[in-house]
């Protein structure tokens, strides 16, 4: 794992958190996403060399929706920049950690994604990410 790709945090609107971290960050949110394969909208916004993703769930019944409801807003989790996604999958996974996923899926800001259970990861959800070739 190369570094810390991003931190994700948990929004319940994100028309109503995004002023709130554009003067918290004093930066302006560089790109809003819809993820499918996930069922979030995305905001990132870059502090320093670092990024923070706000996701607000884009269904009622989304994970992120479920996730607010259980522990309310905030850190969701932290992903980290990988080379070789499929490689570090199948390092974790014979080192005994859960994927959510077999195969990496579309994630937001161009990369491909795979998260593992905080089950297995003392209690936080940790996502993989890897640069996808521009199509």
């Amino acid at each position: 794992m190369y570094k810390i790709e991003h931190v994700g945090i948990a929004v319940k609107n994100l028309a109503d958190s995004l002023p709130l971290y554009e003067k918290l960050l004093a930066s302006e949110c560089y790109k809003l996403e819809r993820v499918e394969s996930e069922g979030v909208i995305t905001a990132f916004f870059r502090a320093g060399e670092s990024k923070i993703e706000l996701l607000e769930s884009a269904d009622p019944d989304g994970v992120i929706a479920k996730y607010i409801s259980q522990r309310g807003e905030g850190l969701h989790h932290i992903a980290f920049e990988v080379a070789d996604i499929k490689a570090e999958m199948a390092r974790l996974k014979e080192a005994g950690f859960r994927l959510l996923r077999d195969e990496p899926s579309r994630g937001a800001d161009n990369k491909w994604v795979c998260f593992i259970h905080p089950k297995s990861a003392g209690g936080v959800l940790v996502e993989l990410c890897q640069e996808r070739e521009m199509e």
